[in-house]
């Protein structure tokens, strides 16, 4: 699928997303994640779009962005977890090289953290054409994925899904990959999207995958062109369905400045959407530092049903 091609935003549109948030404390709480126990799957929110993620027995963490500033945007809500309350993590995920994605102070911190408590670093998962940028910060290994493909780690599946973003780090690198993750061991599965727009081929993703948790992302939608790469929270339920999922969670909003619209407005529309739909009890909104477990998943109980599509733009 080819790159939506991206428009520079204006200086005015930058200079007020700056302004927007340079002043702003940051508010929220950090709290310690709760621990799984054998065979459960742990999810914890800990900000923007970073989860750390307990199954088969491993620690993972997607996307760990824990930096107070990325360059000029100053970050409005603390990370959930910190650092120093990690557990030792066995694996890194990352989705793309955006800067809110791939912050590489936080990815230094991690690997330090992990060698102090066990001796070893964790191995890196990156998109095609993104291992460069991570190659000597110290991982034990770094694997690059193209779209569908996998690599196991212990009882873990990883796949790498398809997404509707773009992936450069600066204006020119546009080779560098991008996409989501669907995770699988025993009887649970989790799909992270990474940045998307909404696009046909969620419905290929459930069908193929079988997520049972979805880490959607909700923010960043205004204007509406930026809905080419974005989702805007009834962008995300239509993913939802499309996948079939059980559970969302949504990501990405409340964090950074990074669009038009108000940052309290995301979730809120996203929850009164859902209830709309009739799906309210299937969408979970978890505080940053929030952990949920998921024991032994039922048989589906979420009624099939059909969305309808918003337009974009």
């Amino acid at each position: 699928m080819a790159q939506p091609r991206q428009s520079r935003p204006k200086f005015s549109f930058i200079f007020n997303l700056i302004a927007r948030s340079a002043f702003h404390p940051m508010e929220g709480e950090q709290q310690k994640p709760v621990l799984t126990g054998s065979g459960e799957l742990g999810v914890t929110f800990i900000g923007h779009s970073t989860f750390l993620v307990q199954l088969g027995g491993k620690n993972l963490i997607v996307d760990p962005v824990f930096a107070n500033w990325l360059v000029v945007l100053h970050r409005l809500r603390k990370p959930g977890v910190a650092i120093k309350d990690l557990p030792a993590i066995d694996a890194v995920l990352l989705t793309h090289a955006h800067m809110d994605h791939l912050n590489l102070p936080s990815l230094r911190r991690i690997i330090r953290h992990t060698r102090n408590l066990t001796g070893k670093a964790p191995a890196a998962i990156v998109p095609s054409n993104v291992a460069d940028l991570v190659k000597d910060l110290g991982f034990s290994s770094v694997t690059q994925l193209a779209w569908w493909e996998s690599v196991q780690l212990s009882s873990i599946d990883i796949t790498l899904t398809p997404a509707r973003h773009w992936g450069a780090r600066k204006m020119t690198d546009t080779h560098r990959g991008f996409g989501g993750y669907v995770l699988r061991s025993g009887p649970h599965s989790l799909y992270h999207s990474g940045d998307t727009g909404y696009f046909d081929g969620f419905r290929e993703i459930g069908q193929r995958l079988k997520p049972q948790v979805a880490l959607l992302p909700i923010g960043a939608y205004s204007p509406d062109s930026f809905r080419s790469v974005h989702t805007s929270p009834e962008d995300a339920l239509m993913i939802f369905s499309d996948l079939g999922a059980q559970t969302m969670i949504p990501m990405h909003y409340g964090t950074f400045c990074l669009s038009a619209e108000p940052m309290d407005e995301p979730l809120p529309r996203l929850l009164s959407a859902a209830e709309n739909e009739g799906i309210a009890d299937h969408v979970l909104a978890l505080h940053e530092g929030e952990t949920k477990i998921f024991r032994q998943p039922k048989a589906p109980i979420r009624d099939e049903k059909t969305l309808t599509a918003p337009e974009t733009a």
